[in-house]
Protein backbone atom coordinates (compact mmCIF):
# COMPACT_ATOMS: atom_id res chain seq x y z
CA UNK A 1 0.00 0.00 0.00
CA UNK A 2 2.84 2.40 0.80
CA UNK A 3 4.17 1.98 -2.72
CA UNK A 4 0.79 3.03 -4.14
CA UNK A 5 0.33 6.14 -2.02
CA UNK A 6 3.88 7.42 -1.44
CA UNK A 7 5.55 10.01 -3.66
CA UNK A 8 8.20 8.60 -6.03
CA UNK A 9 11.03 10.08 -3.95
CA UNK A 10 9.54 9.01 -0.61
CA UNK A 11 11.42 6.99 1.97
CA UNK A 12 10.06 4.63 4.59
CA UNK A 13 11.53 4.83 8.09
CA UNK A 14 11.22 2.15 10.74
CA UNK A 15 12.75 3.11 14.05
CA UNK A 16 12.96 2.12 17.65
CA UNK A 17 15.19 1.31 20.55
CA UNK A 18 13.73 -1.75 22.18
CA UNK A 19 11.84 -2.14 25.42
CA UNK A 20 12.59 -2.29 29.11
CA UNK A 21 11.15 -5.82 28.91
CA UNK A 22 14.22 -6.93 26.95
CA UNK A 23 16.82 -4.53 28.40
CA UNK A 24 19.62 -6.41 30.18
CA UNK A 25 20.37 -4.34 33.29
CA UNK A 26 19.98 -5.74 36.80
CA UNK A 27 17.18 -3.31 37.62
CA UNK A 28 15.25 -4.07 34.41
CA UNK A 29 15.62 -7.84 34.91
CA UNK A 30 14.34 -7.51 38.50
CA UNK A 31 11.42 -5.41 37.28
CA UNK A 32 10.57 -7.99 34.60
CA UNK A 33 10.62 -10.73 37.25
CA UNK A 34 8.25 -8.68 39.40
CA UNK A 35 5.86 -8.19 36.48
CA UNK A 36 5.99 -11.92 35.77
CA UNK A 37 5.32 -12.74 39.42
CA UNK A 38 2.03 -10.85 39.07
CA UNK A 39 1.02 -11.72 35.50
CA UNK A 40 2.79 -14.96 34.62
CA UNK A 41 5.85 -15.73 32.51
CA UNK A 42 4.49 -14.73 29.10
CA UNK A 43 4.82 -11.16 27.92
CA UNK A 44 1.43 -9.55 27.38
CA UNK A 45 0.71 -7.72 24.13
CA UNK A 46 -2.20 -5.93 22.56
CA UNK A 47 -5.57 -5.96 24.23
CA UNK A 48 -5.78 -9.60 25.19
CA UNK A 49 -2.96 -11.70 23.88
CA UNK A 50 0.66 -12.54 24.45
CA UNK A 51 3.68 -11.33 22.53
CA UNK A 52 4.70 -13.81 19.85
CA UNK A 53 7.62 -11.90 18.35
CA UNK A 54 7.91 -10.83 14.75
CA UNK A 55 7.58 -13.41 12.00
CA UNK A 56 10.71 -12.04 10.39
CA UNK A 57 13.03 -9.06 10.62
CA UNK A 58 11.98 -5.63 9.37
CA UNK A 59 15.01 -5.66 7.08
CA UNK A 60 13.66 -8.79 5.39
CA UNK A 61 10.18 -7.31 5.00
CA UNK A 62 11.65 -4.19 3.41
CA UNK A 63 13.97 -6.18 1.12
CA UNK A 64 10.91 -8.00 -0.23
CA UNK A 65 9.03 -4.75 -0.80
CA UNK A 66 9.31 -2.02 -3.44
CA UNK A 67 11.32 -0.13 -0.79
CA UNK A 68 14.18 -2.64 -0.95
CA UNK A 69 17.14 -0.25 -0.82
CA UNK A 70 17.73 -0.17 2.94
CA UNK A 71 20.22 1.80 4.99
CA UNK A 72 20.58 1.35 8.73
CA UNK A 73 21.65 4.09 11.12
CA UNK A 74 22.37 3.41 14.79
CA UNK A 75 22.44 6.07 17.49
CA UNK A 76 23.62 5.18 21.00
CA UNK A 77 21.46 6.75 23.68
CA UNK A 78 21.86 6.75 27.42
CA UNK A 79 18.89 7.50 29.63
CA UNK A 80 18.71 8.00 33.35
CA UNK A 81 15.25 7.08 34.58
CA UNK A 82 13.70 7.95 37.92
CA UNK A 83 11.49 5.32 39.55
CA UNK A 84 8.42 7.50 38.86
CA UNK A 85 9.33 7.76 35.17
CA UNK A 86 9.61 3.99 34.90
CA UNK A 87 6.20 3.55 36.52
CA UNK A 88 4.73 6.03 34.04
CA UNK A 89 6.35 4.17 31.16
CA UNK A 90 4.97 0.85 32.41
CA UNK A 91 1.44 2.26 32.52
CA UNK A 92 1.75 2.99 28.78
CA UNK A 93 2.93 -0.47 27.75
CA UNK A 94 0.88 -3.43 26.63
CA UNK A 95 2.87 -5.74 28.91
CA UNK A 96 2.27 -3.90 32.22
CA UNK A 97 -0.70 -1.60 31.71
CA UNK A 98 -2.89 -1.17 34.80
CA UNK A 99 -5.93 -3.17 33.64
CA UNK A 100 -3.85 -6.35 33.37
CA UNK A 101 -3.44 -6.37 37.15
CA UNK A 102 -7.13 -6.02 37.95
CA UNK A 103 -7.51 -4.86 41.54
CA UNK A 104 -3.85 -5.64 42.25
CA UNK A 105 -2.29 -2.75 40.28
CA UNK A 106 -1.75 -0.53 43.34
CA UNK A 107 0.05 -3.37 45.09
CA UNK A 108 2.19 -4.03 42.02
CA UNK A 109 3.13 -0.34 41.71
CA UNK A 110 4.08 -0.15 45.39
CA UNK A 111 6.34 -3.20 44.99
CA UNK A 112 7.78 -1.85 41.74
CA UNK A 113 8.49 1.55 43.30
CA UNK A 114 10.32 -0.07 46.22
CA UNK A 115 12.36 -2.25 43.84
CA UNK A 116 13.23 0.69 41.56
CA UNK A 117 14.15 2.97 44.47
CA UNK A 118 16.48 0.29 45.82
CA UNK A 119 18.18 -0.03 42.41
CA UNK A 120 18.37 3.73 41.83
CA UNK A 121 20.37 4.44 44.98
CA UNK A 122 23.56 4.17 42.91
CA UNK A 123 22.90 7.14 40.62
CA UNK A 124 19.60 6.48 38.92
CA UNK A 125 18.30 3.75 36.67
CA UNK A 126 20.62 3.77 33.69
CA UNK A 127 19.50 2.50 30.30
CA UNK A 128 22.13 2.34 27.59
CA UNK A 129 20.30 1.62 24.35
CA UNK A 130 20.75 1.94 20.63
CA UNK A 131 18.13 3.81 18.64
CA UNK A 132 18.02 2.14 15.23
CA UNK A 133 16.61 3.78 12.11
CA UNK A 134 16.00 1.77 8.94
CA UNK A 135 15.62 4.06 5.92
CA UNK A 136 14.18 2.36 2.86
CA UNK A 137 13.76 3.71 -0.64
CA UNK A 138 12.74 2.27 -3.95
CA UNK A 139 15.60 0.96 -6.06
CA UNK A 140 17.53 3.85 -7.58
CA UNK A 141 16.54 6.22 -4.76
CA UNK A 142 18.91 7.93 -2.35
CA UNK A 143 18.80 6.05 0.96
Amino acid sequence: MTDRIAAPEAAVAIMGDGSLWTYRADWAAALKQLIQSHLGEERRAGTGGVYAGPGRRYEDDLAASPFSQVTERRFPVSRVWTPAQVLGYLRSTSFARPDLFGGRHDRFEAEALELLERHSERGGLIEDAVFTVLLARRMGGKA
